[in-house]
This record gives structure tokens, sequence and C-alpha cells, in this order.
């Protein structure tokens, strides 16, 4: 009994990380698949931001929430995936408790800001759509800021509670995280003690953060699109429809990736923990990897300005090319003038 009190007084302060525990030394193997795959995630959102920032026609509210959503992808992502890359190394894969209740708060506090977001883009559709001769008083920079900031607050307020509560548990049954990031779940099986109150605390807050979205979204959408089969033009309803589908698309993407990360997490408990981190790699990733192609593909918009900054960039490149031929060819002439001369 001493000696579990004496262990019990013990807190493990510094972590390893040990994504793919079945891969053992194999795990080396998967540095190069996930680095191309963040490299993509940075390329295709970072590509769809630049443009949404350099075209003045597209400073508009949903351009500039689309753009948002992406810039949080590429955040996420960047929290996740060098740190996991770290993980797959028997040499970088510590991790002290302080920067892994930090990581954890971030993960959790981008995915609720995402989620937000698409919350914010169904408000902007709904008073596009609804009230359409009032859009542009309604929905000014400032009430945009406004909005984004509460977001960020309430993803803010949903969050903290959960880490405080992991910072004060203490870790006496190992040091050793089987996962590639500081899970909540898994790193509070290395915990001792009681911990009854933060599983209920977590659990609580993300059902009624998740049944509050669908509820949100769900009122929202409904009207949207009823009050679209309402507008006479056939243009301007197409359009308005096609819009809400591609942020319908995203929403399918992010909830769908959630709810079936949670739903394989409960049913298939007799899977390896490789399966489990796989599952929170897809879950993490694939929206981060989806959206901009979503966004890149469905909206005309920004499609339009994608292909002429390509064709600025093929004409460009020819351009160059051009005049180092003619440079070329010029130095040539001038190379047999002047042995003529000579």
């Amino acid at each position: 009994m001493s000696g579990w009190n004496v262990t019990f007084n013990i807190s493990y302060t510094t972590f390893f990380l040990l994504g793919f525990p079945g891969l053992r030394e194999s795990r080396s193997l998967l540095i190069l698949p996930f680095s191309c795959l963040y490299m993509v995630i940075l390329s295709a959102n970072g590509l769809i931001i630049y443009i949404v920032t350099t075209q003045r026609s597209l400073h508009q509210p949903m351009y500039i929430l689309i753009s948002l959503l992406l810039a949080v992808n590429i955040c996420t992502a960047t929290t996740v995936v060098p740190v996991m890359l770290f993980s797959f190394s028997t040499h970088l894969n510590r991790i002290s408790l302080t920067c892994c209740l930090v990581q954890m708060f971030f993960i959790y506090c981008l995915l609720a800001f995402d989620c937000n977001i698409l919350l914010l883009m169904a408000l902007d559709r709904y008073t596009a759509i609804c009230y359409p001769l009032r859009y542009t008083e309604i929905m000014t920079g400032q009430v945009l800021m406004g909005l984004v900031g509460v977001a960020a607050i309430w993803s803010v307020g949903i969050v903290a509670p959960v880490v405080v509560l992991a910072s004060r548990v203490h870790f006496c049954r190992s040091n050793v995280i089987h996962h590639f990031t500081c899970e909540h779940m898994a790193l509070m099986k290395l915990s001792c003690g009681d911990i009854s109150l933060n599983k209920t605390v977590g659990l609580a807050l993300r059902v009624f953060n998740r049944i509050l979205d669908l509820l949100l979204l769900g009122a929202s959408y409904t009207r949207i699109i009823h009050a679209a089969f309402r507008i006479s033009s056939g243009g301007a309803r197409s359009k308005a429809l096609h819009t809400c589908g591609s942020h319908l698309l995203v929403i399918f993407t992010v909830y769908g990736s959630t709810l079936s990360s949670s739903i394989v997490y409960r049913v298939a408990r007799t899977a390896s923990q490789d399966v489990h981190n796989l599952i929170s790699a897809f879950y993490l990733l694939i929206p981060c990897l989806v959206n901009p192609v979503i966004y890149g593909a469905r909206t005309k918009e920004i499609r339009q300005h994608m292909e002429k900054s390509l064709c600025k960039g093929v004409e460009t490149g020819g351009e160059v090319s051009q005049m180092r031929n003619r440079d070329q060819f010029g130095y040539v002439l001038e190379c047999g003038r002047r042995s003529n001369i000579q």
C-alpha cells in the first residue's frame, strides 16, 4: 500500500509520443507520405488564401470566411503534422507536459473554431439570400470582425475547461503516449486516480457543442433553401443553391469525419492502437485536404481567378524563356561578328 502511495505521488512531466506503436522500427517509413500530405495541404489552402487576399473583387464576407476557414486548416495541420513526424523518430519524440497541454488546447480550439466558422458562413448566406437588399448594410466589416471574435472566444471557452482539468491530473501509470499527438483520452489513460470529472466535462461540452452546431446549421440552411426556391430568377436561384451546396459539402466533410471517427472508436474497441491512430489522422487532416478542393473547384469566382493566375504564370514563364533564347541568339551573333572582325 505504501508503494502505491509513493507511485501515486510521482507524476510524470515528460512524455514520449509513440505514434503507430505496432509498426515499431518501420515508423520512419511514414515520414515521406505524411510530409507530402502536409505540403499539399499547405499549397492548396495557401493558394486560395492568396487568391482571395490579392483580388479586390473577392474582398467580400463569404470569401473572407472561406479564406479564414482555410487558414484554420493550415494551422490545424501545422499543429498536428510536425509533432507527428517527430513521433515517428525514436530520438525526437519527447514532449513536456506543458507543451503537450498547449498542443491539446490548440488542436481542439482550432477544431471548434473551424465548426464556428461554418456557422458564420451559414449566417452570411442566410442574410444574403433572405435579406438581399439589406445584406451590405447588415454584414459590414465591423459586424464580420465582431462575429469572428465571438466565434474565437466561444471556441476557447469550450476547450479551456478540458485542458485546465487535464493539467491537474497526476500521471503515474506510464510516460509513453500511444498516439502521435497529445490527444485527450490518450493522455488520460496514463492518469492515476479519479478522472470521472474530466470525462464527464469533456463529453458534456462536446455533445452540447455538436448538438447546438447541428441545430443552428439545420435551421439556417432550411430557411436558406426555402428562400432560394422562392427566388423568381432561375439564374440567381441556381447560383444561390450552388453556393450553399459547396458549404454543405464542407459541413458534411467536417462533421462526417468527426462522426465516423467517434463511431469507429466506440464500435471497434478490439482494433489495434494503430487503427485508432490512423482514424484520428484522417479525422484531423482529411478536411484540411478536401476543403480547398471543394471551394477551388465549385466556387466560380475563385476558380476563374485561379485559372487567370495559372495562365499568367505560364505566359510569364514563356516570355522569360523567349527572352533567354533571344539573349542567347544575340550572344551567338555578337561572337560571330567579333570573330569576323578579327
